[in-house]
């Protein structure tokens, strides 16, 4: 069973490959966990946050962000501690900063799905790259993307790290053409067209 490239360089990586990598979500909390997740990868490779992923969601209060957005400086200073996270104090306050961006996105636009995938008029893109050189790193939605999320106040959101937020949560189903997944999505894809 052919996969893409990147996802054999460990079990995790492979099980995130299989399960989640481009499966459209619509689900506002997985929507602000992958926000903060892909932030604090900035600089870093994401087998490192995915190996941290379950301290993020325990450190994070799973990711609510009604809580995150009322992080003081003490809770701040407490996360700075955690050697279970990444420990960058740009990072974490640019977590508690999204959070409260996230909520007032959430207000204007009813939700932040609703929000987010104004950008792909609310269908996912589907690219059919043959090998894995051919993505992009960024593209010029995830840069009119990123503007937009800066305006209103988000950090940690340049137009990389939307991308790999888009390639994330299925906005844009990037699996080369080889890959298994490649065809699962896409028909995942037409079935959500048909509900």
């Amino acid at each position: 069973m052919n996969k893409c490239k990147w996802a054999l360089s460990s079990p995790q990586m492979e099980n995130y490959h299989d399960a989640e990598w481009g499966v459209p979500v619509h689900d506002d909390r997985l929507l602000f966990e992958f926000l903060v997740l892909e932030g604090a990868q900035a600089g870093l490779s994401w087998s490192t946050i995915l190996r941290k992923r379950e301290n993020y969601r325990q450190a994070f209060d799973h990711f609510d962000p009604e809580t995150v957005a009322r992080y003081d400086e003490r809770k701040v200073e407490k996360l700075l501690q955690n050697q279970g996270i990444i420990r960058n104090r740009l990072k974490i306050e640019a977590a508690v900063a999204n959070a409260q961006a996230f909520l007032q996105v959430r207000e204007a636009f009813g939700s932040f799905d609703a929000y987010l995938w104004r950008f792909v008029n609310g269908e996912p893109v589907n690219h059919y790259w043959k090998r894995h050189d051919e993505l992009p790193a960024s593209t010029l939605i995830s840069e009119i993307m990123s503007r937009d999320l800066k305006k209103r106040g988000f950090k940690f959101v340049g137009r990389t790290i939307c991308y790999a937020h888009m390639q994330a949560t299925g906005m844009v189903n990037d699996h080369t053409v080889d890959c298994f997944r490649h065809a699962e999505i896409t028909r995942l894809y037409h079935s959500q067209d048909k509900e």
